[in-house]
Protein backbone atom coordinates (compact mmCIF):
# COMPACT_ATOMS: atom_id res chain seq x y z
CA UNK A 1 0.00 0.00 0.00
CA UNK A 2 1.27 3.01 -1.00
CA UNK A 3 1.77 6.25 1.45
CA UNK A 4 0.33 8.81 0.44
CA UNK A 5 2.75 11.29 1.92
CA UNK A 6 5.24 10.12 -0.77
CA UNK A 7 3.12 10.54 -3.76
CA UNK A 8 2.64 13.79 -5.65
CA UNK A 9 2.15 17.15 -4.70
CA UNK A 10 1.26 19.29 -6.94
CA UNK A 11 0.21 23.04 -6.87
CA UNK A 12 -2.68 23.76 -8.96
CA UNK A 13 -3.56 22.41 -12.58
CA UNK A 14 -1.50 19.04 -13.40
CA UNK A 15 1.49 19.90 -15.64
CA UNK A 16 0.76 19.54 -19.21
CA UNK A 17 2.67 17.97 -21.68
CA UNK A 18 3.10 19.19 -25.59
CA UNK A 19 3.71 16.52 -28.48
CA UNK A 20 4.45 18.05 -31.70
CA UNK A 21 3.77 21.44 -31.04
CA UNK A 22 0.19 21.08 -29.67
CA UNK A 23 -1.72 19.09 -25.76
CA UNK A 24 -1.19 15.75 -25.54
CA UNK A 25 -3.36 14.05 -27.82
CA UNK A 26 -6.75 11.79 -25.93
CA UNK A 27 -5.64 8.41 -25.55
CA UNK A 28 -8.09 7.37 -28.17
CA UNK A 29 -6.21 9.43 -30.85
CA UNK A 30 -4.47 7.50 -33.34
CA UNK A 31 -0.69 7.94 -32.47
CA UNK A 32 1.76 10.62 -34.02
CA UNK A 33 4.80 9.46 -35.91
CA UNK A 34 7.81 9.99 -33.53
CA UNK A 35 10.21 9.74 -36.67
CA UNK A 36 11.89 12.77 -38.29
CA UNK A 37 10.69 12.12 -42.03
CA UNK A 38 9.92 15.86 -43.19
CA UNK A 39 13.05 15.94 -45.99
CA UNK A 40 15.02 12.78 -44.85
CA UNK A 41 15.53 9.47 -43.67
CA UNK A 42 16.34 9.19 -40.01
CA UNK A 43 19.77 7.50 -39.58
CA UNK A 44 18.41 4.23 -37.71
CA UNK A 45 20.93 1.51 -36.95
CA UNK A 46 19.10 -0.74 -39.43
CA UNK A 47 19.97 1.66 -42.25
CA UNK A 48 23.43 2.27 -41.40
CA UNK A 49 24.12 -1.50 -40.89
CA UNK A 50 22.10 -1.59 -44.57
CA UNK A 51 25.05 0.19 -45.90
CA UNK A 52 27.30 -1.58 -44.16
CA UNK A 53 25.71 -5.30 -45.56
CA UNK A 54 26.08 -3.14 -49.42
CA UNK A 55 29.79 -2.79 -48.88
CA UNK A 56 30.55 0.28 -47.52
CA UNK A 57 31.49 -0.87 -44.32
CA UNK A 58 32.46 1.22 -40.97
CA UNK A 59 35.24 3.29 -43.07
CA UNK A 60 32.69 3.90 -45.83
CA UNK A 61 30.26 5.54 -43.09
CA UNK A 62 33.02 8.60 -43.22
CA UNK A 63 31.59 9.77 -46.13
CA UNK A 64 27.97 9.90 -47.40
CA UNK A 65 27.35 10.04 -42.88
CA UNK A 66 30.10 12.44 -42.77
CA UNK A 67 28.69 15.18 -45.00
CA UNK A 68 25.15 14.85 -42.86
CA UNK A 69 27.09 15.34 -40.38
CA UNK A 70 28.98 18.01 -41.22
CA UNK A 71 25.76 19.88 -42.19
CA UNK A 72 23.72 18.84 -39.46
CA UNK A 73 22.89 21.73 -36.53
CA UNK A 74 25.16 22.57 -33.76
CA UNK A 75 25.48 20.54 -30.83
CA UNK A 76 23.04 22.40 -28.90
CA UNK A 77 20.28 22.68 -31.81
CA UNK A 78 17.58 20.12 -33.06
CA UNK A 79 16.87 21.85 -36.45
CA UNK A 80 17.70 25.27 -35.64
CA UNK A 81 15.50 24.76 -32.19
CA UNK A 82 17.95 25.64 -29.31
CA UNK A 83 18.54 23.06 -26.85
CA UNK A 84 18.33 24.07 -23.02
CA UNK A 85 21.38 22.27 -22.32
CA UNK A 86 23.75 20.62 -24.37
CA UNK A 87 24.74 17.18 -24.00
CA UNK A 88 27.98 17.29 -25.41
CA UNK A 89 29.24 19.74 -22.60
CA UNK A 90 27.55 17.56 -20.22
CA UNK A 91 29.75 14.15 -21.30
CA UNK A 92 33.12 15.61 -19.18
CA UNK A 93 31.20 17.77 -16.56
CA UNK A 94 31.92 17.21 -13.13
CA UNK A 95 30.71 18.97 -10.74
CA UNK A 96 33.07 19.24 -7.75
CA UNK A 97 31.05 21.16 -5.50
CA UNK A 98 33.05 22.92 -2.67
CA UNK A 99 35.25 20.75 -0.16
CA UNK A 100 35.80 22.40 2.90
CA UNK A 101 36.71 21.40 6.76
CA UNK A 102 34.29 20.57 9.62
CA UNK A 103 35.88 18.95 12.52
CA UNK A 104 38.77 18.01 11.20
CA UNK A 105 37.17 15.89 8.50
CA UNK A 106 36.16 16.84 4.43
CA UNK A 107 32.82 17.61 3.65
CA UNK A 108 31.76 17.92 -0.11
CA UNK A 109 28.76 20.61 -0.34
CA UNK A 110 26.49 20.55 -3.62
CA UNK A 111 23.29 22.36 -4.25
CA UNK A 112 21.13 20.68 -6.46
CA UNK A 113 18.14 22.73 -7.90
CA UNK A 114 15.05 21.06 -9.67
CA UNK A 115 12.77 22.81 -12.08
CA UNK A 116 10.46 22.19 -15.03
CA UNK A 117 11.36 23.15 -18.58
CA UNK A 118 10.30 22.05 -22.04
CA UNK A 119 12.91 19.75 -23.80
CA UNK A 120 12.62 19.81 -27.72
CA UNK A 121 13.23 15.75 -28.35
CA UNK A 122 13.09 15.91 -32.13
CA UNK A 123 11.83 18.23 -34.72
CA UNK A 124 7.99 18.32 -33.96
CA UNK A 125 8.43 16.77 -30.66
CA UNK A 126 8.36 19.13 -26.80
CA UNK A 127 8.17 17.35 -23.96
CA UNK A 128 8.19 18.74 -19.96
CA UNK A 129 10.48 17.85 -18.50
CA UNK A 130 11.39 17.78 -14.52
CA UNK A 131 15.25 18.44 -13.94
CA UNK A 132 18.08 18.98 -11.69
CA UNK A 133 20.06 21.95 -12.54
CA UNK A 134 18.46 22.24 -16.15
CA UNK A 135 19.92 19.13 -17.24
CA UNK A 136 18.75 15.86 -18.28
CA UNK A 137 20.37 14.16 -16.20
CA UNK A 138 21.24 15.71 -13.28
CA UNK A 139 24.53 16.95 -12.56
CA UNK A 140 27.43 14.33 -12.43
CA UNK A 141 28.24 14.79 -8.68
CA UNK A 142 32.05 13.81 -7.63
CA UNK A 143 33.63 13.38 -4.31
CA UNK A 144 36.40 11.12 -3.09
CA UNK A 145 36.16 8.12 -0.55
CA UNK A 146 36.15 8.81 3.14
CA UNK A 147 34.34 12.64 2.40
CA UNK A 148 30.80 13.20 4.00
CA UNK A 149 28.74 14.15 1.55
CA UNK A 150 26.02 17.03 2.14
CA UNK A 151 23.69 17.99 -0.77
CA UNK A 152 21.38 20.73 -0.43
CA UNK A 153 18.42 20.53 -2.58
CA UNK A 154 15.88 23.15 -3.48
CA UNK A 155 12.54 22.57 -5.26
CA UNK A 156 11.84 25.12 -7.69
CA UNK A 157 8.81 23.30 -9.28
CA UNK A 158 5.34 23.38 -8.47
CA UNK A 159 5.54 19.60 -8.33
CA UNK A 160 6.76 17.37 -5.03
CA UNK A 161 9.82 16.06 -5.22
CA UNK A 162 13.22 14.54 -3.41
CA UNK A 163 16.55 12.82 -3.54
CA UNK A 164 17.32 9.52 -3.08
CA UNK A 165 21.11 8.48 -3.20
CA UNK A 166 22.04 4.67 -3.45
CA UNK A 167 24.34 4.28 -0.92
CA UNK A 168 24.79 3.36 2.58
CA UNK A 169 23.45 6.26 4.78
CA UNK A 170 20.77 6.52 7.90
CA UNK A 171 16.92 5.99 7.02
CA UNK A 172 16.55 9.76 7.78
CA UNK A 173 18.90 10.16 4.30
CA UNK A 174 17.30 8.13 2.63
CA UNK A 175 15.14 10.94 0.26
CA UNK A 176 11.88 9.30 0.64
CA UNK A 177 9.88 12.40 2.15
CA UNK A 178 8.61 14.49 -0.67
CA UNK A 179 10.26 17.89 -0.44
CA UNK A 180 7.34 20.68 -1.49
CA UNK A 181 7.26 23.70 -3.93
CA UNK A 182 9.75 26.33 -2.84
CA UNK A 183 11.35 24.16 -0.04
CA UNK A 184 14.69 22.49 0.80
CA UNK A 185 16.28 19.66 2.05
CA UNK A 186 19.70 18.75 3.22
CA UNK A 187 21.17 14.95 2.69
CA UNK A 188 24.25 14.05 4.23
CA UNK A 189 26.26 11.29 5.00
CA UNK A 190 29.47 9.68 4.68
CA UNK A 191 31.15 8.11 1.47
CA UNK A 192 32.70 4.61 2.85
CA UNK A 193 33.49 2.97 -0.17
CA UNK A 194 33.92 3.92 -3.48
CA UNK A 195 31.76 3.33 -6.96
CA UNK A 196 29.24 4.70 -8.83
CA UNK A 197 26.04 5.57 -7.10
CA UNK A 198 22.55 6.92 -9.06
CA UNK A 199 20.39 9.41 -7.13
CA UNK A 200 16.82 10.26 -8.15
CA UNK A 201 13.92 11.51 -7.54
CA UNK A 202 12.05 9.26 -4.93
CA UNK A 203 8.44 10.56 -5.09
CA UNK A 204 5.28 8.06 -5.96
CA UNK A 205 4.67 7.63 -8.93
CA UNK A 206 8.83 6.82 -8.80
CA UNK A 207 8.82 5.58 -12.74
CA UNK A 208 7.38 9.00 -13.77
CA UNK A 209 9.36 11.20 -11.77
CA UNK A 210 12.43 9.30 -13.14
CA UNK A 211 10.53 9.01 -16.57
CA UNK A 212 10.55 13.08 -16.84
CA UNK A 213 14.28 13.25 -15.75
CA UNK A 214 15.14 13.14 -11.92
CA UNK A 215 18.25 11.32 -12.06
CA UNK A 216 21.75 11.70 -12.19
CA UNK A 217 25.41 9.21 -10.72
CA UNK A 218 27.52 10.38 -8.23
CA UNK A 219 30.73 8.91 -9.00
CA UNK A 220 32.68 8.60 -5.42
CA UNK A 221 36.84 8.26 -6.34
CA UNK A 222 39.01 5.84 -4.85
CA UNK A 223 42.05 7.48 -2.62
CA UNK A 224 44.43 5.67 -5.07
CA UNK A 225 43.84 7.56 -8.56
CA UNK A 226 43.17 5.72 -11.58
CA UNK A 227 45.27 6.18 -14.53
CA UNK A 228 44.45 9.42 -16.49
CA UNK A 229 41.85 8.94 -19.05
CA UNK A 230 39.62 10.62 -21.11
CA UNK A 231 36.61 10.42 -18.83
CA UNK A 232 33.04 10.42 -19.85
CA UNK A 233 29.56 9.85 -18.50
CA UNK A 234 26.35 8.27 -20.15
CA UNK A 235 23.04 8.01 -19.23
CA UNK A 236 20.42 6.11 -21.14
CA UNK A 237 17.10 7.14 -20.05
CA UNK A 238 13.93 6.97 -21.65
CA UNK A 239 10.63 9.73 -22.40
CA UNK A 240 6.82 8.34 -22.08
CA UNK A 241 5.24 11.28 -24.06
CA UNK A 242 1.71 10.00 -23.43
CA UNK A 243 2.23 8.91 -19.85
CA UNK A 244 0.43 5.65 -20.91
CA UNK A 245 3.32 3.35 -19.22
CA UNK A 246 5.53 2.76 -22.02
CA UNK A 247 8.51 4.74 -23.47
CA UNK A 248 8.17 6.52 -26.91
CA UNK A 249 11.65 7.68 -27.38
CA UNK A 250 14.93 6.79 -25.83
CA UNK A 251 18.50 9.19 -25.31
CA UNK A 252 22.37 9.14 -24.24
CA UNK A 253 22.10 12.31 -22.26
CA UNK A 254 18.73 13.49 -22.49
CA UNK A 255 18.46 14.13 -26.35
CA UNK A 256 17.15 11.08 -28.40
CA UNK A 257 20.00 10.80 -31.40
CA UNK A 258 22.71 13.72 -30.30
CA UNK A 259 25.50 12.08 -30.30
CA UNK A 260 24.35 10.49 -34.35
CA UNK A 261 23.98 13.71 -35.18
CA UNK A 262 27.09 15.32 -32.94
CA UNK A 263 29.93 11.92 -32.68
CA UNK A 264 31.80 11.64 -29.47
CA UNK A 265 35.11 12.92 -30.42
CA UNK A 266 38.06 10.72 -28.68
CA UNK A 267 42.03 10.48 -30.00
CA UNK A 268 43.27 7.09 -31.34
CA UNK A 269 44.88 4.84 -28.79
CA UNK A 270 43.87 7.36 -25.56
CA UNK A 271 42.64 5.63 -22.51
CA UNK A 272 38.80 6.33 -22.29
CA UNK A 273 36.98 5.64 -19.19
CA UNK A 274 33.18 5.42 -19.33
CA UNK A 275 30.80 5.86 -16.53
CA UNK A 276 27.32 3.91 -17.59
CA UNK A 277 24.17 4.13 -16.08
CA UNK A 278 20.67 2.55 -17.13
CA UNK A 279 17.89 4.62 -15.64
CA UNK A 280 15.28 3.55 -18.71
CA UNK A 281 12.50 2.96 -16.72
CA UNK A 282 9.18 0.43 -17.98
CA UNK A 283 11.46 -1.69 -19.64
CA UNK A 284 13.39 -4.64 -19.15
CA UNK A 285 17.23 -5.09 -19.02
CA UNK A 286 18.98 -3.23 -21.71
CA UNK A 287 22.45 -4.36 -22.85
CA UNK A 288 25.66 -1.66 -23.90
CA UNK A 289 27.29 -2.38 -27.10
CA UNK A 290 30.60 -0.78 -28.65
CA UNK A 291 31.25 -1.47 -32.72
CA UNK A 292 34.71 -2.75 -33.67
CA UNK A 293 36.08 -3.07 -29.99
CA UNK A 294 35.97 -4.44 -26.58
CA UNK A 295 36.56 -2.71 -23.33
CA UNK A 296 37.36 -3.67 -19.83
CA UNK A 297 34.72 -3.77 -16.65
CA UNK A 298 36.18 -2.78 -13.76
CA UNK A 299 34.15 -4.46 -10.88
CA UNK A 300 34.26 -4.12 -7.41
CA UNK A 301 34.81 -6.91 -5.31
CA UNK A 302 35.51 -7.81 -1.64
CA UNK A 303 38.95 -7.62 -1.92
CA UNK A 304 39.55 -4.62 -3.86
CA UNK A 305 38.87 -4.16 -7.92
CA UNK A 306 39.54 -6.17 -10.72
CA UNK A 307 38.58 -6.39 -14.41
CA UNK A 308 36.61 -8.67 -17.03
CA UNK A 309 36.45 -8.46 -20.45
CA UNK A 310 33.80 -7.96 -22.92
CA UNK A 311 31.86 -5.89 -25.84
CA UNK A 312 28.38 -6.43 -24.53
CA UNK A 313 27.35 -5.33 -21.08
CA UNK A 314 23.69 -5.83 -19.72
CA UNK A 315 22.24 -3.44 -16.97
CA UNK A 316 18.55 -2.96 -15.33
CA UNK A 317 17.50 -0.05 -14.48
CA UNK A 318 19.60 1.85 -11.95
CA UNK A 319 22.57 -0.73 -12.68
CA UNK A 320 25.91 1.11 -13.75
CA UNK A 321 29.40 0.19 -14.84
CA UNK A 322 32.53 1.73 -15.71
CA UNK A 323 34.27 0.95 -18.89
CA UNK A 324 37.71 1.31 -20.06
CA UNK A 325 38.90 1.22 -23.50
CA UNK A 326 41.18 2.57 -26.40
CA UNK A 327 40.91 2.80 -30.53
CA UNK A 328 43.55 1.42 -32.55
CA UNK A 329 42.10 2.76 -35.31
CA UNK A 330 40.58 6.39 -36.42
CA UNK A 331 36.83 6.21 -37.83
CA UNK A 332 33.30 6.41 -36.64
CA UNK A 333 32.17 3.34 -34.35
CA UNK A 334 28.49 3.03 -33.25
CA UNK A 335 27.26 2.33 -29.91
CA UNK A 336 24.07 1.53 -28.46
CA UNK A 337 21.83 -1.25 -26.42
CA UNK A 338 21.51 -4.18 -28.49
CA UNK A 339 17.97 -3.99 -28.71
CA UNK A 340 17.36 -2.44 -31.85
CA UNK A 341 14.21 -1.07 -30.99
CA UNK A 342 15.80 0.84 -28.38
CA UNK A 343 18.73 2.14 -30.47
CA UNK A 344 15.88 2.81 -33.50
CA UNK A 345 14.29 5.50 -31.00
CA UNK A 346 17.33 7.52 -30.19
CA UNK A 347 19.31 5.29 -27.73
CA UNK A 348 22.24 5.56 -30.31
CA UNK A 349 25.67 7.65 -30.76
CA UNK A 350 28.59 7.03 -32.39
CA UNK A 351 32.58 7.74 -31.33
CA UNK A 352 34.43 9.74 -33.67
CA UNK A 353 38.30 8.84 -33.37
CA UNK A 354 40.71 10.90 -34.74
CA UNK A 355 44.18 10.05 -35.48
CA UNK A 356 46.53 10.90 -32.77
Amino acid sequence: MIDRRHTDHRRGSLEAETFRGGPRAPRSAAPTALNDCDGHRPWSRRRVLGLSAAGLGLAGLAGPLGGAMARSSSAAEIDGVPLPFDPTAGLRAFNHGRLIQEGGRAVRVFEVRARSLTLPLRRATRFKAWTLDGTVPGPSLRARVGERLRVIFHNDDSTSHSLHFHGVHPAAMDGIEPVLFNGSRTYEFDLPSAGLYPYHCHVAPVTRHVGKGLFGLLIVDPLQPRPPADELVLVMGGYDLRNEGHNDLYAFNGIPDHFHRQPIRIRQHQLVRLYLLNMVEFDGPLTFHIHANDFEILRQGSRGEFRERADVITLGVAERQILEFRYPFPGRYMFHPHQDQVAEKGCMGLFEVVAA
